[in-house]
C-alpha cells in the first residue's frame, strides 16, 4: 500500500521522530534509483508534517475544538444525522468511500489518501463539521494522534493554517477511478461489490439492471444509490463556503 505503517509506533514513543528522520535521509542517501529516494523523501515530509502540526497544537491549543482560521467557525455546517451515519458506516454508494471507512472501523487503519477522500467527503460533500469526523477518527485509528489528525481534518476543511483551498473538492469517483483503478481495494472491503467488472467499480449506480442482476448487487436493495450526487453537493459546498469567504 506504499506506506511504513509506523505511525502507530510513533504516536505511542516506540519510535521517536529524531529516529524516523534520520533512518528517511539514510534511506534516500542509500537509494539505487529515483523511484526510491522519491519515496524516502516523500515519508521524510511526512514526518515533517507531523511535527508542523505538533507545534501548531502547542502554540494555537484553542484548534481543539475552534478552526484556526476563525471566520470559518461561521460556516452553515448541514450536520444531518443520517448522512454522518451512513458516512460512518460505509454506506454512501461511493464505493472507494464506503471502503475506506470500513477498513478504518474493522481494521484502526487507513492509507492517507483515502483518510483524505473520507475527510473531503463528509466536509465537502456532505457539509458536516469537521469536528464530527475528527472524533470519529481518533475513536477508530490506531495511529490517532490528536495533533496529526486535528491538522489533517483542518487541512481538508480548508480551516487550519496553510490549509487546502476551500473550493478544492474531491470527486470520489474519480479518486476511486485514479488510485483503485481495477475496483481490487473496493472489492476486499465491500463485499456486495466483490463480483462487478472493474468498469463499474466506482460507479456501480451505471451498472445495466441484467448486470446488477447477474452479478446478485441490487443497487438500492443491496448497496446504496449515492446519498449525494457530486456536482450539486461541490456547488453546495462552494456557496457555504462562500458565505464566509
Amino acid at each position: 500500500d506504499g506506506t511504513s505503517c509506523l505511525s502507530p509506533y510513533l504516536r505511542f514513543g516506540m519510535l521517536s521522530a529524531r529516529q524516523a528522520v534520520v533512518a528517511a535521509i539514510e534511506a534516500a542517501d542509500k537509494a539505487s534509483n529515483h523511484p526510491a529516494a522519491d519515496s524516502a523523501a516523500v515519508w521524510l515530509n511526512e514526518l515533517i508534517w507531523r511535527e508542523f502540526y505538533m507545534a501548531i497544537l502547542y502554540h494555537f491549543p484553542r484548534v481543539r475544538g475552534y478552526s484556526f482560521r476563525e471566520k470559518y467557525d461561521r460556516l452553515p455546517w448541514l450536520n444531518d444525522e443520517a448522512d454522518f451515519s451512513a458516512w460512518c458506516q460505509g454506506q454512501t454508494g461511493y464505493p472507494i468511500v464506503d471502503a475506506a471507512m470500513r477498513q478504518l472501523v474493522e481494521s484502526g487503519w487507513m492509507h492517507n489518501r483515502t483518510r483524505m477522500i473520507v475527510a473531503s467527503f463528509l466536509v465537502k460533500h456532505l457539509l458536516i463539521d469537521w469536528r464530527w469526523g475528527e472524533r470519529f477518527f481518533m475513536m477508530h485509528l490506531v495511529d490517532g494522534d490528536p495533533a496529526a489528525n486535528n491538522g489533517g481534518w483542518q487541512w481538508t476543511a480548508g480551516t487550519g493554517t496553510d490549509a487546502a483551498p476551500y473550493f478544492r473538492v474531491f470527486n470520489p469517483t474519480r479518486q476511486g477511478q485514479k488510485f483503485d483503478p481495477e475496483g481490487e481495494y473496493v472489492r476486499r472491503w465491500v463485499p456486495e461489490l466483490a463480483q462487478l467488472p472493474a468498469k463499474f467499480s466506482h460507479t456501480p449506480w451505471q451498472m445495466p439492471t441484467q448486470l446488477q442482476q447477474k452479478v446478485n448487487c441490487l443497487i438500492g436493495r443491496d448497496y446504496p444509490q449515492p446519498i449525494v450526487d457530486h456536482k450539486s453537493a461541490r456547488q453546495r459546498a462552494l456557496e457555504a463556503y462562500n458565505q464566509v469567504k
